[in-house]
């Protein structure tokens, strides 16, 4: 979906002119040249797409499977707190050096529109930011900034950045701040070698191994400086793709998924999903305090039946099914309660990190029926032949899960459905 040419493909010399170009620096610019890339895409390629947003870069990784024209997710999508606001919370940061952090604080809170005018200037100027850039970035220091200072601290701001010993940083007679390229530098290169580990470690594993493209993405990616670090760092490993208007990709990509969800066959399930049951209590395997007596019989409640586990490969309208009985007489309906988990070690829906995200209540109207509460269903004991059937099925692999529980004596059914995007 990150080939889609919305401008329409150049032909002629210019474009096999563009494309020699792209190949020599490894640097490609997809909507120029989408019918090259595609066709030099092979089916069993893998490639990365990192969302380069605001706040987090998200990692994704798929295989192409063609001549079907689809694609398989090698590595559930993964992401950190590296986006473009660390290169703000680094100029904020080194205010505090220059004019106290005490004072930037009362700053904010008593002129918080001129604290905006400066972060907007500030944004202004970090867009144009570039490696090699010879002059230095002026950011205009609002007139209230100034004042207040002179008022608050009883110095001007000269004197301040002066006694700052910000070499990096000048003070111009015009009311700006002269950032040079070390200082550009110094606020880009912790968030961009986070951005950087945090996919040299993706590529690492050893099902990612082998990636021969890494998109670029996302408004962050328009930084020059982000990408030639990605580049220099990269560049060896694979090819890296940055599309034109980089920052609209994601956009784009999301409105052609949603045309035709199942362009993507397989995905990686973001989290362990199963119901809670009752099972046999076994002494000596488990806890004491899990034990419930029904009708005489010892069960184990709040115990995770698994259906599907985290990272575990899920191909699209693949269908989990599971059998169950009541775990007591007499009940006229009978609750599944699904939940899900990060994690793929837990034992019992009670466990850290286990939230339940649906329910299914089927009704059982017959008398005599059997049904369970809460999470009363036995995981398939079999116990007694008065016991009715209960089947449970899970749909993995498009957007959603589909759940379903069926009465196999009466054949009524009730359905429900979870986000399987959301972590």
């Amino acid at each position: 979906m990150l080939f889609h040419n919305v401008h329409g493909f150049q032909t002629g010399s210019k474009s096999r002119e563009q494309l020699r170009r792209a190949r020599h620096s490894r640097t490609f610019l997809v909507e120029s040249g989408t019918g090259e890339l595609w066709s030099e895409m092979q089916t069993g390629d893998k490639y990365i797409v990192a969302d380069c947003g605001g706040g987090t870069v998200d990692l994704t990784v798929h295989q192409i499977e063609q001549p079907q024209g689809t694609l398989k997710e090698l590595y559930k999508a993964s992401g950190g707190p590296y986006g473009a606001v660390g290169v703000d919370l680094a100029f904020e940061a080194m205010l505090c050096k220059i004019f106290g952090a005490d004072f930037i604080e009362t700053f904010k809170a008593k002129r918080p529109a001129a604290w905006v005018d400066l972060t907007i200037a500030f944004e202004a100027r970090k867009r144009t930011a570039a490696p090699g850039r010879a002059s230095a970035l002026n950011i205009s220091l609002p007139f209230s900034f100034i004042d207040f200072y002179k008022r608050h601290c009883g110095q001007s701001v000269e004197t301040a950045l002066r006694k700052s010993n910000m070499n990096i940083v000048k003070w111009s007679s015009q009311g700006m701040l002269r950032l040079t390229t070390e200082a550009m530098n110094e606020l880009f290169q912790p968030t961009i070698s986070n951005i950087i580990k945090h996919i040299e470690k993706l590529m690492q594993k050893e099902e990612v191994r082998g990636v021969r493209f890494l998109f670029l993405v996302g408004g962050f990616a328009e930084s020059p400086m982000l990408q030639r670090a990605v580049q220099n760092a990269l560049g060896q490993h694979c090819r890296i793709i940055i599309p034109q208007d980089v920052g609209l990709t994601i956009l784009k990509g999301a409105v052609l998924f949603g045309l035709d969800p199942t362009v993507v066959r397989v995905r990686r399930c973001p989290l362990t999903y199963g119901v809670g049951v009752l099972n046999r209590f076994v002494e000596g395997r488990h806890p004491r305090e899990k034990l419930l007596i029904k009708d005489g019989r010892e069960w184990c409640t709040d115990i995770l039946d698994r259906f599907v586990s985290v990272d575990q490969s899920v191909a699209l309208g693949e269908v989990v099914r599971r059998s169950y009985t009541p775990a007591r007489v007499g009940q006229r309906k009978i609750i599944i309660n699904i939940y899900c988990s990060p994690s793929d070690d837990m034992l019992y829906i009670t466990d850290p990190g286990v939230r339940k995200c649906g329910a299914i209540t089927l009704d059982l109207p017959e008398p005599g029926a059997a049904a369970a509460g809460g999470d009363g269903a036995g995981a398939g004991d079999g116990a007694g032949s008065e016991r009715r059937e209960i089947r449970a099925t899970m749909q993995f692999g498009d957007t959603e899960i589909k759940v379903m529980a069926v009465d196999v004596l009466t054949g009524r059914q009730v359905r429900a459905s979870i986000d399987f995007l959301s972590n």
